[in-house]
């Protein structure tokens, strides 16, 4: 049975399930939100020790200005209301990509990471204005800067992921098979799971089913077995 350390999830669909039952997309925005809970709550049961989850990735910033307010807005409310509450339940929170918000959102973030910096259950990596094509460039330009030999264990040094492991599972709804500049380097050697559900309604006997299946798969990371 393959061991299960970090599921990282694209939650895409939530505009779409928005337009579809609500006639908003903002309304799609809060119900993902639900659906995160759910899902965090899950991985904790299963004892999983790394979620990552693809909330805002650096192409996100070409949407309406007025999109962007709401889910950053929404963001604010979500953290300062269970910051708390992620905090008694032992969870860490780091954040993923470059802190280019507002300064009231930019301390929350540094404020919730703080708080939680020294907590030992669950680690929710949150990709917040993240891109990996951006985050691989960045570490070639550090070796370039140290003078370091360009070497793949060099490069991840500076990756932000260098002290999480590559995630063994990759998690897609919204009926969308890419990866959309996400953990592009980290995901080489994960399965990946394309879903057709939109976000809002991927629910926890859903998650359950895909781990169920990914522990049966055969990994064998180019080798024969």
């Amino acid at each position: 049975m393959n061991p299960l350390n970090h599921v990282a999830i694209i939650m895409d669909g939530n505009g779409r399930w928005g337009l579809k039952n609500k006639s908003s997309r903002n309304a799609g925005h809060k119900a993902g939100l639900i659906t995160v809970e759910k899902i965090i709550n899950e991985s904790i049961k299963k004892k999983i020790k790394f979620l990552t989850l693809y909330a805002f990735s650096t192409e996100n910033w070409k949407r309406p200005k007025k999109e962007i307010k709401y889910l950053f807005n929404l963001l604010e409310n979500f953290l300062t209301k269970k910051i708390n509450e992620l905090n008694r339940q032992n969870i860490k929170l780091f954040i993923l990509g470059k802190k280019n918000f507002s300064k009231k959102l930019n301390n929350l973030l540094k404020i919730s990471e703080k708080k939680t910096l020294n907590n030992t259950g669950l680690q929710i990596n949150l990709a917040l204005n993240y891109g990996s094509k951006t985050e691989i460039l960045e570490g070639f330009k550090k070796l370039y800067k140290y003078k370091k030999k360009i070497t793949e264990k060099n490069l991840i040094k500076y990756f932000q992921t260098k002290n999480i492991p590559d995630p063994e599972m990759v998690i897609r709804t919204g009926n969308t098979k890419r990866l959309s500049n996400f953990l592009l380097w980290q995901s080489a050697y994960s399965e990946i799971f394309f879903i057709k559900k939109l976000w809002p309604d991927f629910n926890e006997k859903d998650y359950l089913k895909i781990i169920k299946e990914y522990k049966s798969i055969k990994r064998n990371f180019g080798n024969i077995q």
